[in-house]
Formats: structure tokens, C-alpha cells, sequence
């Protein structure tokens, strides 16, 4: 079998209900290596919600792919080298291309002429991080972070191995824009603190935020603002209490309003939303602990419990106040690396949601129906 860039896979998906729930669920992929959809805090929807991004490891190489939402059908997008194992896809917002970096290099490829560009190079000891294109598709935002490997072991796509070493080492870090043109990239930020996480307002182009990495009750904060524009930085949603965990942020539709979620000194966990500029905050607080959270701007939650729960848990909010916390579905993800985190992350009309489990020994990609009636769900109990 010949396959590569423009290759046509067979359709794999499969059809069940969940045991514990009855939603609907269409397992999308189906094949012996790990597939995944992009972090969640990245869109992979593109051509009008018809085709969805994805990331696979088929014939032990890394690769990118776009799925027929309607016939199931993958495209397979590039024809890398078997050294890259980890991509970091992004879209831009017209859906015509999708950037990925490989520790070194940034690349642009097009969605239906698949022509893959280079659009920059990091020749030092830097390493490129996370892509994010901006709401005008005019500049992708990355960060750039000295490699630490050369005095302590490093593996954070396997056990985040070295994330607290990494974080007191404090390395040199950089946040840059490549022009998608293919013009000269520019430093707009830098300091001494592990930059990562980098996260493009989808409707305001000078706005992003980023983080200072590091486990999240010792980093100094971690969700920061930065506007391209005028070079401000600020701080958004400080802690409140001394050894509070809050991150994984994310933007919502509307590009004004950021989701997060945490846990209290105590443990307890919490979603919640904040303006950019710290105003408009509000929190929910759940007992019992998760990996992420995501949402459908504030009206729909969701967080991939941890063992034993192994579920994700569900929330509608209506006439201003949010229903009990809902068994949605199982997911039975190990979380033992990255390509196998569940990374929940609803569909752009908000009606079903995307997840990535190895439940069956692989990653694969699993789309869940939401049902309209939120009392059709079973509550969860802890």
C-alpha cells in the first residue's frame, strides 16, 4: 500500500451508546497507533464544520489529517519525516491553512493544495512551543524557551518529566509573531520565566494570553495578558489563596470572556470565566478532581474526571444558574501521555462534543451527542 500526502483512508468510525448514559457516541477513528484531535484550546472545525484537523501516528510516523464529518473518509495532509513525533497544530481562522512547529521549524500547509511552507527557522538552543494564529490570520504567536535538556532529563509528553526543574531554572523565554506572509518574525515579549501556553483572542488580534509553566500552586501566577499592540502584560485571575492551582486557560467564542479551572487550597475544584481585564468573574466549585475543563462560552461546562470517575461530567446553565453535575459519558482515558489526554472541546454550533481516549489501548478520536434534555442524564455522584 503506497500512501502519504493526498492519501485517501477508508472510513473507520463506529457507533455505540454509552453504558452509564445512552448519549450517542461515534468513535471517529479507528486505527493501531495514536490518533488525536488538537489541544483544546485550538479549533480543528474547518470548510464550514464539514472537515475536522486531526494528528496521527499511522505507520509510525506523525502526520496530519483531515476527516469528512459527513463520510467518515480521511485525507491524509503531509508526508513527514519519521524523526517528528510532535506537532502542535493550529488553524488559521479562514480554515484554508493549518501551522505546526517541530521543536525547530514552523511550517504552513495548505488545506487543499496540501503545499507545505517553512515559515521559520530557530537556529539556537531555543525551542519553539505552542502556535496560536491571530484573529486576523496575519501573524502566528509562539513561544520560544531555552532548552534545558542538557542539564536535567526532560520528557513533559511523557509525564511531564523535568516541569518543576525546568520552571526553577527560570530559562530565557521569548514571545514572538511570524508574519503568515512568510515576512521577518519579531520578539514582542521576554524574560526570565518559562513562557508557554500561548492562546490568541479568535475576535481581537492585538490580544493573547500566556503562562508561566510550572506545577501551578509554585509557579508566581499563571494566566498572563499580553496585548500585541501596546506590549502591556497583566496579570488575570490572580490567586486568592496562598497554595490555590488555577490554569488551563482558554478563550471563549466571543474572544473577550477566558475560561479556567483550579482547585482551592482545600482541593475542592472549580471552573470558571473572567473577562480579559479581571472583571466579570464567576466560579462553580465541584467535589472531585479533573484533568481539564471546557466550555460553550458559560452556558455549557465540562471536565474529564480522573480515576476512579474516568467520566466526563456535564453542566447546562439556565436562567442564570447551572444544573446538578451530569454523567455525560465515560471516557476511560489513561492520561499517561499527552497524545492520550482527553482534551474535551465542543463542537462550534455547541451540539456535540470531541474527545481523544485510549480506552481500547490506542488514542482515537470520539464525538459524543449532547442530548437537548439535560434531566436525560444521570446525575453524577462522587
Amino acid at each position: 500500500m503506497t500512501t502519504g500526502k493526498g492519501y485517501i483512508w477508508p472510513t473507520e468510525w463506529t457507533e455505540f451508546r454509552d453504558p452509564f448514559s445512552g448519549v450517542h457516541i461515534r468513535q471517529l477513528t479507528n486505527y493501531r497507533a495514536h490518533s488525536a484531535h488538537l489541544y483544546f484550546t485550538e479549533n480543528g472545525w474547518y470548510d464550514e464544520n464539514r472537515r475536522l484537523l486531526f494528528i496521527s501516528d499511522r505507520e509510525n510516523r506523525t502526520n496530519l489529517f483531515s476527516l469528512c464529518m459527513s463520510t467518515g473518509e480521511i485525507t491524509q495532509l503531509t508526508d513527514l519525516d519519521e524523526k517528528i513525533t510532535n506537532i502542535n497544530p493550529c488553524l488559521n481562522p479562514e480554515g484554508t491553512k493549518a501551522y505546526f512547529s517541530t521543536g525547530e521549524k514552523v511550517y504552513a500547509v495548505d488545506l487543499y493544495s496540501l503545499q507545505l511552507d517553512k515559515l521559520y527557522e530557530e537556529t539556537s538552543t531555543f525551542r519553539v512551543g505552542q502556535l496560536s494564529c491571530t484573529a486576523d490570520g496575519q501573524f502566528l504567536i509562539t513561544a520560544l524557551s531555552e532548552n534545558m535538556s542538557h542539564r536535567f532529563r526532560v520528557d513533559l509528553g511523557n509525564g511531564y518529566v523535568g516541569h518543576r526543574e525546568i520552571m526553577e531554572a527560570k530559562p530565557h523565554s521569548k514571545i514572538i509573531k511570524i508574519p503568515t506572509n512568510g515576512g521577518e518574525p519579531e520578539v514582542v515579549f521576554e524574560e526570565q520565566n518559562w513562557i508557554g501556553h500561548i492562546n490568541t483572542s479568535p475576535t481581537q488580534s492585538h490580544l493573547i494570553t500566556f503562562c508561566h509553566e510550572g506545577p501551578w500552586d509554585l509557579v508566581d501566577h499563571r494566566i498572563w495578558g499580553f496585548d500585541l499592540n501596546t506590549k502591556d502584560v497583566w496579570k488575570i485571575r490572580p490567586r486568592i489563596e496562598a497554595h490555590e492551582k488555577v490554569g488551563h486557560e482558554y478563550w471563549h467564542a466571543d474572544g473577550i470572556h477566558l475560561g479556567y479551572h483550579g482547585f482551592r487550597e482545600n482541593g475542592i475544584g472549580f471552573f470558571g470565566k473572567t473577562r480579559y481585564d479581571n472583571t466579570e468573574q464567576e466560579e462553580i466549585e465541584f467535589p472531585f478532581r479533573n484533568w481539564h475543563a471546557q466550555s460553550d462560552g458559560f452556558t455549557q461546562v465540562v471536565v474529564d474526571g480522573r480515576t476512579p470517575s474516568d467520566s466526563i461530567i456535564y453542566w447546562k446553565r439556565e436562567h442564570g444558574s447551572f444544573s446538578h453535575a451530569k454523567l455525560l459519558c465515560q471516557h476511560r482515558c489513561s492520561f499517561h501521555s499527552q497524545k492520550v489526554h482527553a482534551h474535551p472541546r465542543f463542537s462550534p454550533d455547541g451540539t456535540q462534543l470531541l474527545f481523544t481516549s485510549d480506552k481500547n489501548g490506542y488514542g482515537n478520536l470520539y464525538l459524543v451527542d449532547i442530548p437537548k434534555d439535560v434531566d436525560s442524564l444521570p446525575d453524577y455522584k462522587v
